[in-house]
């Protein structure tokens, strides 16, 4: 075996990592919680979920950046297969993930990014996506009626997608796509808030823990 040959060999057999869920939480609930699960479950090794500072994509979180976090450190503090990872709230200006997945490769790591069917079809707008699939495994986590329709950028990718498992993760190369599906949660950040303007104390879909600090805090209130 030649030593290029062997190199590669070295880096398909090593562990991939981080698992990078990303989004807004704001707030968390659980839909977010069995996305995260169900990926780190099948690929047998923790999702770390990472809070964004600056949503380039949305509006800016009704929460601090801190009551965001502090609510994350709620939801997981009994799930062992779910981390935080804080680092995008300590970087100034927009949350792009390209930066995130950068700071891995530098590190000699080979990340694999979590992405809802929504935000993977959107992958084209965001910055630099080019790079993106030259960095990173993506993780995809479809809607049970989820569209074929793709964007010509991400049409390759899709039709080479392998279901995720411990083996499949370790033999990917970054840009590869990886499926876990699930049934999709009802939960809905957006619902929660109209109903916590409501009035309601502990919506459905949101945690107890997380309920009992947004009350105490007096977040999302009309």
């Amino acid at each position: 075996m030649s030593a290029a040959n062997a190199s590669a060999v070295t880096l398909a057999s090593e562990k991939v990592g981080p698992l990078l869920y990303g989004g807004t939480f704001d707030p968390v609930h659980q839909g977010h919680l069995q996305v995260a699960r169900a990926v780190a479950e099948a690929a047998g090794q923790p999702v770390r979920m990472m809070p964004a500072a600056l949503p380039p994509h949305r509006a800016e979180p009704g929460a601090t950046d801190q009551q965001r976090l502090a609510m994350l450190q709620l939801a997981i503090a009994d799930q062992p297969l779910l981390q935080l990872d804080d680092r995008e709230l300590h970087r100034s200006g927009p949350s792009y993930s390209v930066l995130t997945l950068r700071e891995c490769a530098a590190a000699n790591e080979r990340p694999a990014l979590i992405l809802g069917w929504d935000a993977y079809c959107g992958l084209p707008s965001w910055r630099e996506p080019e790079a993106i699939l030259t960095l990173a495994i993506l993780i995809v986590v479809p809607r049970p009626q989820a569209s074929a329709s793709l964007p010509a950028p991400l049409q390759r990718g899709w039709s080479a997608r392998r279901p995720l498992s411990a083996s499949s993760l370790a033999e990917a190369h970054a840009g590869d796509v990886l499926l876990c599906p699930m049934p999709e949660h009802p939960a809905s950040a957006t619902a929660i808030r109209t109903a916590l303007r409501a009035g309601v104390r502990c919506p459905e879909g949101l945690p107890a823990a997380v309920a009992a600090y947004i009350e105490e805090h007096k977040l999302y209130a009309s």
